[in-house]
């Protein structure tokens, strides 16, 4: 194979797609589980937005012309994230991959982020392995939940849409948290709607960019995660991720007829603070 790594043009973003849900699929179907992209619409609307964007490095392999994989670095929170990483699985196994993975590391490095994150599917134990051997370590099992929404307010935990007013306290409860803000994934959540605070006695003690997929949530406690759950009006994508460790707030969620569709598992290059409150991390981290 002769194969290049360049940064992703918008007419790549179709070709992107079908190799995304291609790749994904194929996988999932393999171990049993249902796959994240059912079709090649998602991944590449989701490719086609962030090819444009100035906060995310989309990088595309390319032998002799032909598209075979991609990868994305997240660059708008002082923790950079990985991800959806795909290869063509007709090419599968040369190595594709791993570059992949490289050319998005080297890029972190140049641009000095203290951190990298990602999220791995267990059942793929190729990648585990990939990318344990560059370095990253496991630091949280999760699961990822779907089912009915609950349109149900608990007394005495309020729930609003946040405005950019609440950035600072959001961002103070997730440093405290995290020892990090992501006030890049929470800016875009707030100008597109998405995004919620709760608070108790007048003050935010937690907030979520969407409950969902590629949402995130930070709160003081279960409790205040179980409200933001618990006032979304929707459950965006495969579901969200809830940490494995969480075990109240796993049998809380069961307990509301939700039901685990898969596991993942949260990796780490650099710094990382053991979380000090209640949280779900989105598929990036």
């Amino acid at each position: 194979m002769s194969v290049v790594y360049r940064k992703a043009r918008p007419e790549d973003a179709d070709e992107l797609g079908r190799i995304t849900h291609e790749a994904f699929t194929s996988k999932a179907e393999q171990h049993g589980f249902a796959t994240d992209f059912p079709d090649a619409d998602m991944p590449t609307g989701l490719l086609s937005g962030l090819i444009s964007r100035d906060d995310t490095y989309v990088v595309v392999a390319e032998d002799n012309g032909k598209i075979i994989g991609s990868n994305v670095l997240w660059e708008n929170n002082p923790i950079a994230g990985i991800g959806p990483v795909s290869v063509d699985p007709s090419v599968q196994g040369n190595a594709v991959g791993r570059n992949l993975m490289l050319e998005v590391l080297n890029r972190a490095e140049e641009q000095g982020y203290d951190g990298v994150r990602l999220l791995q599917t267990p059942f793929n134990c190729l990648t585990l392995a990939l990318y344990s051997k560059l370095g990253f370590e496991v630091m949280e099992p999760l699961s990822v939940f779907n089912g009915q929404v609950l349109n149900n307010a608990i007394q005495g935990y309020d729930v609003r849409a946040a405005t950019l007013n609440d950035l600072a306290a959001c961002n103070a409860l997730c440093i405290d948290i995290h020892g990090h803000e992501r006030s890049g994934d929470l800016k875009d959540a707030i100008a597109s709607d998405m995004a919620t605070v709760v608070e108790r006695e007048g003050r935010i003690t937690g907030y979520a960019t969407m409950i969902g997929y590629f949402g995130h949530a930070v709160a003081e406690s279960n409790d205040d995660i179980k409200a933001l759950i618990s006032s979304a009006p929707v459950f965006i994508g495969p579901g969200f991720h809830i940490p494995s460790r969480n075990t109240e707030l796993m049998c809380w969620c069961l307990s509301k007829g939700m039901r685990i569709m898969h596991p993942m598992t949260l990796m780490k290059i650099g710094c990382y603070q053991e979380p000090k409150g209640a949280f779900i991390p989105s598929v990036i981290f």
